[in-house]
C-alpha cells in the first residue's frame, strides 16, 4: 500500500518555535487553512456555477468535459492544511493576539 505524499512527519519543536506553544501554532495554522479553504471553495463554486442548469430531468443532464476538468484541477491542488503549514513554517503568516491589544489600550 502506497503512502499519501501529503502525509509528512513534522517536528513539533519547529512548529512551536515562533509561538513557544504548539497549541497556539496549531490554532494559527488551522485558522489560515480555513481561510484558504473558503477562498478555494468560493472560487470553485463560481466556476461551476457557469455550468449550472435549471433542468430537473436527470435524463437531460449531460457530462460536460470542461466541468470535469475544472473539478479534477481542484482535486489535485494541495490541501489547505498543507499550504497553511508551509506558510507558517516559511514565516509568511501574520498573526496577533487580541488580548494583548486590549491590554495595551487599557494602560
Amino acid at each position: 500500500m502506497a503512502t499519501d505524499p501529503s502525509i509528512i512527519t513534522r517536528d513539533l519543536n519547529i512548529l512551536a518555535k515562533d509561538t513557544l506553544n504548539l497549541y497556539e501554532s496549531v490554532a494559527i495554522i488551522s485558522r489560515r487553512a480555513r481561510q484558504i479553504s473558503a477562498v478555494v471553495k468560493e472560487e470553485l463554486s463560481s466556476k461551476l456555477a457557469e455550468f449550472a442548469t435549471t433542468v430537473d430531468n436527470l435524463e437531460e443532464i449531460f457530462e460536460n468535459r470542461e466541468q470535469i476538468e475544472i473539478s479534477r484541477y481542484y482535486e489535485r491542488m494541495p490541501k489547505s492544511t498543507v499550504v497553511a503549514i508551509e506558510e507558517f513554517l516559511n514565516g509568511e503568516l501574520t498573526y496577533r493576539y487580541p488580548e494583548e491589544e486590549e491590554q495595551q489600550d487599557f494602560y
